[in-house]
């Protein structure tokens, strides 16, 4: 592969990138650590030794999860790969230097793909892209000790800064937000203790009252448990909302999307006006807990959310003209 892969580089014209069409099979993508890394990381490492520099990892949803025949070991999913030849003059960098080019570069980079509605399932796939056109951009990367990162290494810490980068995004919320994600990353739906839940108020500079007023929270009895999108009122506005979270702003745009469909969330998208990009990196934050956490069932839902994006906010520009048509 490597071979195939060098000739590839060395007749590749410097104008134009090269992809590269590769598709995981099940075995590798539900197997174990080492199945994986026969498959993605090895093709990976091919990639590079062959002269190439990554530049981009786009997703493609084209598989079905089940083969012609019974038993068959089927497709999971599919990448292509966007290569450019490496400088032959290409720096070498050390570890130290390669993380803090990442920590520079990545967050910009990944607003960038939200900005460009990428779902949130395959937000850690195309991330790999900028990451590892840093990575590719130097001959080596070497640790302290003088041994070259490897591109399994390389990836680990695409993934850490990846998290990181999301995040720092949640100095966008309002500290009512801050402590519902805080606290749904311990117990989820599920009740927690009053005591526990007024300790994490306290850090993030609210109260477990002031949580009950916005509606996102029930406290009784000693317990506390945030509210799941179909137990809010149907009725909400943010408009007239005295104290808005964005935590609910989301969950209200998921229960209108499950409920009435793109149109009903429009409506609502309409209401929130700028907030909405907020809402919409908020619902990409808890899809990215909520897969890490094996909660399938609501990365699901924040999942359709950001997928339908386009669509309900294209819904909710149209939906104005008619309602201002009508004032007259």
């Amino acid at each position: 592969m490597t071979k195939a892969l060098a000739r590839l580089a060395e007749q590749a014209h410097p104008a134009f990138p090269v992809t590269i069409y590769y598709a995981f099979k099940q075995s590798e993508s539900e197997g174990n650590g080492e199945a994986r890394r026969t498959g993605w990381e090895t093709f990976l490492e091919a990639v590079i030794r062959s002269g190439f520099s990554i530049t981009g990892t786009w997703p493609m949803h084209t598989e079905r999860d089940f083969g012609v025949k019974s038993g068959t070991n089927v497709l999971a999913s599919s990448i292509v790969l966007v290569c450019r030849k490496r400088q032959e003059n290409a720096p070498t960098a050390t570890r130290r230097e390669f993380l803090s080019a990442l920590k520079e570069e990545l967050p910009k980079a990944l607003r960038l793909l939200q900005a460009g509605n990428i779902a949130p399932v395959d937000l850690a796939q195309a991330a790999i892209g900028p990451g590892m056109a840093v990575y590719t951009r130097y001959a080596k990367v070497l640790d302290a000790e003088g041994n070259p990162v490897t591109v399994r290494e390389a990836l680990a810490l695409i993934n850490q800064v990846l998290d990181e980068a999301l995040a720092e995004q949640e100095g966008d919320f309002d500290p009512d937000t801050r402590w519902a994600l805080a606290w749904f990353e311990q117990f989820g739906f599920g009740e927690g203790e009053f005591g526990v839940a007024e300790t994490l108020s306290k850090a993030k500079n609210t109260s477990v009252e002031g949580l009950v007023e916005a509606g996102i929270l029930e406290s009784r009895r000693g317990k506390v448990r945030l509210l799941k999108p179909e137990e809010l009122p149907g009725d909400w506005d943010p408009v007239r909302d005295g104290r808005f979270t964005y935590w609910e702003a989301v969950h209200q745009l998921v229960r209108r999307l499950e409920t009435g469909g793109e149109m009903a969330a429009a409506d609502l998208l309409a209401k929130l006006g700028s907030r909405g990009d907020t809402a919409r990196e908020l619902a990409y934050r808890l899809y990215a807990l909520c897969e890490r956490k094996g909660w399938s069932k609501e990365a699901l839902s924040y999942n359709a959310l950001v997928q339908s994006w386009p669509e309900i906010a294209r819904l909710s520009q149209e939906g104005k003209a008619p309602a201002q048509t009508e004032l007259f």
